[in-house]
């Protein structure tokens, strides 16, 4: 049987995701806010590389669409930018820009910096400052015990350190 009048939904492309800013104040790092400015540089290049390179008549791509999208986002993100600098802070207490040095029940030890939205990558330890792991470690001291609720679990952690990287 022909495919010629078949509509095909793998051959169409996929509606640009559109990201929402959380609600939350937007407290930034330095890094966070130098990340912020890198990715509408990059962003804002590639939407005029693709506008230069389209023929006059041609449809936007997914590509150049979802690039104008996450432009946006960005730059409403970017304006909405509260830096919060607390390099080489001398507190005892765990607050935004800090990093957390904590120990699991289990015995192992991790090392968590707490971050703005848009920096969190919680694989490398980067955990957002409204997350539930970071909102109990918000405030804790080195020696303190804090719970917070895990996978339908309550987890206990011994805070170890609290830092504030230069």
């Amino acid at each position: 049987m022909s495919q010629a009048f078949v509509k095909n939904d793998a051959d169409l492309p996929e509606e640009p995701v559109q990201r929402q800013p959380s609600g939350r104040p937007n407290y930034v790092t330095p890094a966070g806010l130098a990340m912020l400015e890198a990715k509408i540089k990059e962003l804002a290049e590639l939407r005029a590389g693709r506008l230069l390179a389209k023929r006059p008549g041609e449809q936007a791509g997914l590509p150049i669409r979802q690039a104008e999208i996450d432009l946006s986002y960005y730059e409403t993100q970017f304006k909405r930018a509260i830096l919060t600098d607390h390099r080489g802070l001398a507190a005892a207490d765990a607050r935004f820009g800090s990093a957390v040095r904590i120990r699991e029940s289990d015995g192992s030890e991790k090392e968590y910096f707490i971050v703005g939205e848009d920096e969190a990558d919680p694989a490398a330890g980067r955990i957002n400052w409204a997350s539930p792991l970071a909102a109990a470690l918000l405030g804790a001291k080195a020696g303190t015990i804090v719970t917070f609720a895990r996978k339908n679990e309550e987890v206990k952690l011994e805070v170890l350190s609290v830092t504030y990287p230069k």
